[in-house]
């Protein structure tokens, strides 16, 4: 896939261009090529900046959707249903079902190690495309790009069919008890640096709770904190 393919799978064209190449520049790139006069453009620029402002425009969709379409639920509910949306594993999705890991451009070593298809660049890609389109459109047409883009993952979440976030769920239930210590803490990590898998622990007051791994850090601590809701120990403290 190139960039006019994309520009036509998301049903939006740029009036700059220039916009969609730095979002999908990542810093791997700018940074590998910035003293080889060959390849570095000047004037080139990662997109971290355009996922700062992606972030932010994506929150905005999103909570201005599911304010609208849930009148009448409080804003605890909101807040989880927003949170279950508004996050990497989401925006990974996305980007995978775009095959927008084909177009991004990777220093060497990102490339070598598997970086096309890490969630953590994707998901910092995707957000960088929305970032790009609102600079380009405005926000209604940002708004429509979100909207179109992650229209089933918002109606998985309003069905209750989309992932928990386990540690928020198991947070709410200690603390609703009073003060409480809650800690992840990473047990050990195996394999290369390009496909590790984290064991972590989760401890309540300093006992452990859940046990869980995982490809990601974050994906270990979801897995702990299902394991510790799953196990009822948190109901019996």
């Amino acid at each position: 896939m190139n960039e006019v393919k994309f520009q036509k799978a998301i049903k939006y064209k740029f009036n700059d261009i220039q916009l969609l190449k730095t979002a999908l520049t990542h810093s791997s790139y700018v940074n590998e090529f910035k003293n080889d006069r060959a390849h570095h453009n000047k004037d080139e620029q990662n997109n971290e900046r355009l996922e700062f402002l992606g972030d932010a425009i994506f929150d905005a969709v999103i909570s201005d959707e599911l304010y609208k379409k849930l009148w009448d639920v409080e804003e605890g509910v909101l807040t989880k249903l927003r949170a279950s949306i508004v996050c990497e594993r989401s925006l990974a999705r996305c980007a995978k079902s775009l095959s927008l890991g084909k177009l991004i451009s990777l220093g060497k070593g990102e490339e070598n190690s598997g970086g096309r298809s890490r969630n953590s660049i994707l998901a910092d890609a995707m957000e960088a495309v929305i970032g790009a389109v609102y600079l380009d459109g405005g926000f209604e047409a940002a708004k429509s790009f979100v909207l179109s883009i992650f229209g089933s993952i918002i109606e998985d979440a309003l069905n209750g069919k989309l992932y928990k976030d386990y540690k928020t769920d198991i947070q709410e239930i200690l603390q609703a008890r009073g003060e409480a210590d809650i800690r992840y803490i990473i047990e050990k990590e195996e394999g290369p640096d390009h496909n590790k898998t984290f064991y972590v622990n989760l401890l309540f007051n300093g006992k452990v709770i859940g046990n869980g791994c995982g490809r990601t850090k974050k994906e270990a601590e979801q897995n702990a904190a299902k394991e510790g809701i799953e196990r009822g120990e948190v109901l019996v403290f």
